[in-house]
């Protein structure tokens, strides 16, 4: 039966309207795949020594940092990994068993990337364990132990996906933790660090996440059977509803009318909604480059992407999904008197208009200095007056149907943020660095500011001309995009 799951997901795969945009993707995903998988397994191959040639024994310093080394798996995971995700609707109604069903969806969790990168890291220093003279059967217990560990954070994340309290409960406590940490109030680490230390040197303990990694698989598997029903999602839940009617968007004619519906459909769906949040953490990704903690990441260049990362978070999570948000009734727009024109103008002033709000917001970023933050305003005005339009531009192409029923279901998909996201957003973050490296290696970092601020505003002045272009694009892919969403996202 597992084969013939495989076979209908390739399939589904070969006939999507979409195969051209997600074969580039699988090429993308695959080249880094073996990017990445070649960084851990350099890391897993040399770590061992290089801690022991820094600091001596190298399993107490490794046990101390693998508390944060899961917890930025598992935040990783809550962004990026997407969640199993099967149209069940019509395998109910065929003689196949509701288990094989769950165990087929958690077992394409198992096998993901997300998964599967650690191994490169943790064989490679199991073995440099062994070549070094540890004892092969506490290495082998220790092995079991982290692999366990990186099972767990795959079945958190899926038990996370479909619980928003426990998903803010933990993101706060991290927050908490890692600000205690920092300012020198608190190391949880002293008191992890034993425990860590534990699945090396008692031979039992290796056992306590392997019985915890079964009782969450236990967990999952019960919550997706309880919910696999034909009327999940369906029933009418008796709640308050949000009726705000937003009047003062009537001044603005039907771009007002169509950012009502955007405005309504972010409030109240909860896919939709997962977008602010992602804006949100967007802001802080700048912490990473502006502070300096990761070396690597502090010189000019890596500010002007942190740059354009934080003020694009809502256009890279709500933008790349345009027209996407409305295919659910995409097909009876086509059918209405409504110029593409206006409709585009409308998701171009929302998107604007967060990239401002969150521009306001990252005024606290003057702590790290006046050069920094005009870095964030050169990136704001480049992600109005270039990044805007591409994101309408791809989204003609992208031709995904987003499932906005799918937050209801037991194999639904939540999330606004994927690595399929991150992917599509690359050039978008890559081109500005490019203009300001060209800029800074000719002249210095102002000239190199000064070239992203003038391609956006370059882009800005041809905003009639920009949308012409966009405009004619929609008009030419309109009915292969009206197949494309007849289709069910997977």
């Amino acid at each position: 039966m597992f084969r013939q799951f495989l076979m209908l997901e390739w399939r589904a795969f070969l006939r999507s309207a979409s195969f051209a945009s997600s074969l580039a993707i699988k090429i993308f995903s695959i080249l880094a795949a073996v990017y990445f998988g070649g960084c851990f397994l350099i890391l897993g191959a040399a770590a061992y020594f290089i801690i022991e040639n820094s600091y001596g024994d190298p399993m107490p310093v490794v046990s101390r940092f693998l508390l944060y080394y899961f917890t930025a798996d598992l935040l990783t995971r809550l962004l990026l990994q997407k969640i199993p995700v099967i149209n069940i609707r019509p395998l109910l109604t065929l003689p196949i068993k509701r288990a094989t069903i769950v165990r087929f969806a958690l077992g394409k969790t198992a096998l993901s990337f997300f998964n599967f990168i650690h191994w490169f890291a943790f064989i490679p220093f199991f073995a440099s364990m062994i070549y070094s003279g540890r004892p092969v059967l506490q290495s082998v217990f220790w092995l079991i132990a982290m692999m366990a560990m990186v099972y767990i954070s795959n079945f958190l994340n899926i038990l996370l996906n479909n619980k928003d309290n426990l998903f803010y409960i933990f993101l706060g406590i991290v927050a908490l933790i890692a600000g205690l940490h920092y300012y020198d109030v608190f190391d949880l680490t002293v008191y992890t660090a034993p425990l860590f230390d534990a699945f090396f040197l008692t031979w039992w303990a290796f056992l306590i996440p392997v019985v915890l990694l079964v009782g969450l698989v236990t967990i999952c598997y019960r919550y997706f059977m309880s919910h696999l029903r034909l009327d999940t999602g369906l029933a009418v839940k008796q709640e308050e509803v949000d009726a705000a009617s937003y009047e003062w968007l009537g001044r603005y004619g039907t771009i007002g009318t169509f950012l009502k519906n955007d405005i309504r459909l972010i409030k109240r769906n909860k896919r939709s909604k997962s977008t602010l949040i992602a804006s949100v953490m967007f802001l802080f990704y700048g912490l990473l480059f502006f502070t300096g903690i990761v070396p690597m990441y502090d010189s000019p260049g890596w500010h002007m992407f942190a740059a354009i990362f934080v003020t694009g978070g809502f256009l890279f999570t709500f933008g790349q999904f345009v027209p996407s948000w409305d295919s659910a009734y995409y097909n009876l727009m086509m059918t209405q008197n409504i110029p593409y024109r206006k409709y585009l103008e409308a998701k171009w002033w929302l998107i604007v208009l967060a990239t401002l709000f969150s521009t306001v917001i990252t005024i606290p970023y003057l702590y790290f200095g006046i050069n920094i933050y005009l870095m964030i305003l050169c990136g704001a005005v480049y992600n109005i007056g270039v990044n805007s339009y591409l994101v309408l531009w791809g989204g003609a192409y992208t031709k995904t149907p987003v499932d906005l029923n799918s937050g209801k279901q037991a194999f639904g998909d939540k999330k606004a943020f994927n690595l399929k996201t991150l992917l599509i957003s690359l050039p978008k973050l890559a081109i500005p660095v490019i203009l300001y490296s060209v800029g800074a290696y000719f002249s210095g970092p102002v000239l190199g500011a000064a070239l992203v601020a003038l391609a956006g505003i370059a882009g800005f002045a041809l905003r009639n001309r920009m949308f012409d272009v966009i405009q004619k694009v929609y008009k030419t892919e309109k009915y292969s995009t009206i197949e494309a969403y007849k289709q069910k996202s997977a």
